[in-house]
Order: structure tokens, then sequence, then C-alpha cells
């Protein structure tokens, strides 16, 4: 990737998501993300913008997900223009550091309308329909917002 404060900047994202996640900070992960962003999560649900990934991810911060750690290693940048990269990494979130990273991230990263680099898309895995609905049933603030 050309251009090295791009790909500091672009890393820093990256390592702000993580510091997010390990702080159980919703509201600082859905920071990360662009206001119309996308996120499909390990268990298939899709959310839409920053501030509704950051609402759902607070509420599994504070249930599912309470005092996990976010581990990841960045395995490919590949630049689309000069605003736009496609960032694949190897990560897992747990109580305790895997011994392997397990699961593979496609994160689409932009330049948003004020300069900063924002996660537009995320893809976490397959979708896993049984482990939505018991989200849902049991903790109802990780439902998304109709659409």
């Amino acid at each position: 990737m050309n251009g090295s404060t791009d790909f500091d900047a672009i890393h820093a994202l990256l390592n702000r998501v993580a510091a997010a996640w390990n702080d159980g900070d919703g509201a600082a992960y859905g920071d990360c993300f662009t206001t119309d962003a996308t996120d499909v999560t390990f268990a298939g649900t899709v959310y839409h913008g920053g501030a509704e990934i950051g609402r759902a991810h607070q509420a599994l911060f504070d249930s599912f997900l309470k005092g996990t750690r976010m581990w990841g290693e960045t395995l490919d940048i590949r630049r689309y223009g000069a605003d736009t990269v496609v960032v694949v990494s190897a990560g897992d979130v747990g109580k305790k550091q895997p011994k392997k990273l397990g699961k593979l991230v496609t994160h689409t990263v932009v330049r948003d309308t004020d300069g900063e680099w924002r996660i537009a898309a995320i893809q976490k895995t397959q979708r896993k329909p049984v482990m939505e609905a018991i989200s849902f049933t049991f903790q109802p603030g990780t439902r998304p917002a109709a659409r």
C-alpha cells in the first residue's frame, strides 16, 4: 500500500477497534464505523450504521461478551482508489488469548467525509441463525432495527 501515513492511520483504526472492544465500550466501537456502515456479525446479524453497531455491541459487552478481549493480526491490505482499502485479518475474541486465531474478518475501510479512516463494512463469519435467534430471545437489545 502506498502512503505510509494512510497505512499508519488504518492500523491505528484497527487498534482503536480492539481497544474499544477490550474496554467494553460500545460507543467507542461504533465510532470506528461510518454512519451508514454495515456490520455482519459472527452470528450472522446485520447492523447498519455506527450508532446501531455501537448500541448493539454495548448490549453484548454487558452480557454475552462481558470481559472478553479481541486479538487480531492483519493479513492483507489492498487499496482500491485513494479513499478505499480492503483489510483482511485473522482474529478471535474470548476471555483468554487463543492458541490460534480462528476467524477471518474482511473490513472495507474508507476515508470518511471528515478525512478520518472508518470501517464502512465488516464481515466476520458465516451466518448462524440458531445463535442469532437465541441472542434475540435472551438479550433483546441485540436485535437490529427493522428495515
